[in-house]
């Protein structure tokens, strides 16, 4: 088996079996993200699929425990294809637990609710959203093509037909002018989701994308780590989504934490103000993208 240009998983997809379903990301437009810009999208024949899955079957077979979809959104593939892929899994694979699927809320919507209690029926368990904001000027900004309202509403279709949840943020995407509303309409996000994850990485750039073309301009200033932490802050003073587990474990992170929300929120804050105090940041050099 061989995978098509770089290969991007969650965190908690990090041994996984990740198969690429589509090429690269639909949308592909974020001002912020170069993950897929050297790919020109396309859903993967069945053929090429289920090939990688046979290939897979013989040599790893009985010790398969999570299954990935990748690429950057496959859910966004057709529902009978979708079953089928999930059908042959759990065949060649027996003692698979979990399946898993990157997905954009514009996916999730376009889905009928039948279509999507069909996939949770056949073992499809968890989509990894990327929100990125809860504010709609952040998400015109980036060109998301979503609004916040969108994003909420995928959100509870998914938990109305039987799917868990994980949303990912991205600490400073507001700049510097930009802190105090995307921390609190991100809260408002999550609160109105109340997903069984959510997470944050922190913004890095990379040469090419149009977001640090506007950083270099002048047009947008990056936060710093001070301003990070106060920013998650106020995120934190203000969701209100019980039972959900929160990360803030990507690799691009200046400060780590672990949780669940609302019961260790104070602990969360608590520790925040300790580490401002005490200055205790990942090293810059120790920041890298995955």
């Amino acid at each position: 088996m061989q995978y098509e240009g770089t290969l991007y998983r969650p965190p908690s997809e990090a041994y996984s079996l990740i198969i690429q379903v589509t090429i690269g990301c639909a949308h592909n437009r974020c001002t912020f993200c170069n993950m897929y810009r050297e790919k020109k999208f396309r859903v993967r024949t069945r053929e090429e699929i289920m090939g990688d899955l046979d290939e897979c079957r013989d040599y790893y077979g009985d010790r398969v425990r999570r299954v990935f979809f990748a690429d950057g959104d496959a859910l966004v593939v057709k529902t009978e294809m979708l079953l089928e892929l999930l059908d042959y899994v759990h065949k060649n694979f027996p003692h698979v637990e979990r399946i898993s699927s990157y997905g954009t809320a514009k996916d999730v919507l376009k889905k009928s609710e039948e279509d999507l209690k069909a996939l949770a029926a056949a073992g499809l368990e968890l989509i990894y959203i990327g929100a990125e904001s809860g504010d709609d000027r952040v998400l015109e900004h980036i060109k998301k093509d979503v609004t916040a309202a969108d994003i909420i509403a995928a959100g509870q279709k998914l938990k109305r037909c039987g799917l868990k949840t994980s949303v990912t943020l991205i600490s400073g995407l507001g700049g510097r002018r930009g802190i105090r509303d995307h921390a609190i309409k991100s809260a408002r996000l999550i609160t109105g989701m109340n997903p069984e994850y959510a997470s944050f990485l922190t913004l890095r750039l990379y040469e090419g994308t149009q977001m640090n073309e506007e950083v270099k301009r002048g047009e947008m200033e990056l936060i710093t780590p001070d301003e990070i932490v106060e920013e998650m802050e106020l995120f934190l003073s203000h969701v209100d989504s019980p039972g959900t587990v929160f990360r803030t474990n990507h690799a691009s992170n200046y400060v780590v934490l672990a949780g669940t929300l609302n019961e260790d929120t104070p602990r969360m804050l608590t520790e925040l103000e300790l580490v401002k105090e005490k200055q205790r940041y990942r090293l810059e050099e120790w920041r890298r993208h995955i």
